[in-house]
């Protein structure tokens, strides 16, 4: 019986992360670009009480007599499937329509990768005015350059196409391209980059290295909407349905451990 509480337990503590994964979903059901994660479960061990055997009269069994011993949390995958687009007309907005990501540079000097576009003109310690996210980090371009405004050009005068290549307008209303281009990567295991604050993404083993797009062929290109922001890919009514699931599957197995109790406390109880 002591079998039963334990294997309960593990039910109990899978569908708590379920529950804490949920929750993350809903918390973040507006910030941009931000994709639905979801859990997943795999079983555990299971005791064998009785192999495949031979019955009194020397038949074959065809199966033997397994107890499995409960559950845990196999991974927590996140979903890439494309957020809504909406217009903003900021300037300094952008959304990914594909399988992209953005590259920033950290502090560390290490790059990472975002689907949130909601960018920034800020000024760097040179003294430039350069596109960033909203902690300052440089957004890159296909060339691992930071993207600056050049001296004497307003920001009000740069311009960015589907392809995120950049230029300027002068003021005689004239189009000087910067011959720069905002970077976009993709992975071919996006599930597989480690989820950090900030809305950033690190690349992994797992994820496979990061693939420039406008440098490979071989993948479809993604579009660069500008003044444009993708929200959310999480479905507020999946997520409650999905939030009343799990806390019925918690409820089951904590009635499972009361009713394990209930039953050793008879069998604790007996008299001769």
């Amino acid at each position: 019986m002591m079998r039963a509480l334990y294997t309960a337990a593990t039910g109990m503590r899978a569908e708590q992360t379920n529950v804490d994964t949920i929750a993350n979903n809903l918390s973040n059901v507006n910030t941009t670009g931000f994709k639905g994660e979801r859990t997943e479960f795999k079983s555990l061990l299971y005791q064998t009480i009785q192999t495949r055997s031979t019955s009194g009269n020397g038949a074959a069994k065809p199966v033997g007599a397994q107890v499995g011993l409960g559950t845990r949390v196999a991974a927590t995958t996140s979903t890439y499937t494309q957020g809504s687009l909406t217009e903003t007309d900021r300037p300094t907005d952008f959304a990914i329509e594909g399988d992209g990501f953005f590259a920033v540079r950290d502090t560390d000097g290490q790059t990472y990768y975002t689907r949130n576009g909601a960018f920034e003109w800020s000024q760097y310690g040179n003294g430039q005015t350069i596109l960033a996210d909203a902690q300052g980090n440089p957004v890159m371009d296909t060339a691992g350059n930071i993207i600056a405004i050049p001296q004497g050009v307003s920001s009000e005068n740069m311009t960015f196409n589907e392809y995120g290549e950049i230029g300027y307008m002068t003021v005689g209303g004239e189009y000087v391209p910067m011959n720069q281009r905002m970077a976009v990567y993709q992975f071919n295991n996006p599930s597989g980059l480690e989820k950090l604050s900030g809305s950033l993404l690190g690349a992994t083993a797992n994820s496979g290295n990061p693939m420039l797009e406008a440098t490979n062929a071989n993948l479809t290109k993604s579009k660069v909407a500008h003044k444009f922001l993708e929200g959310s890919n999480v479905q507020v009514a999946d997520e409650m349905v999905n939030l009343i699931v799990a806390q019925r599957a918690y409820e089951l197995n904590s009635k499972a451990i009361t009713t394990a109790d209930s039953m050793l406390e008879t069998a604790n109880n007996l008299r001769r």
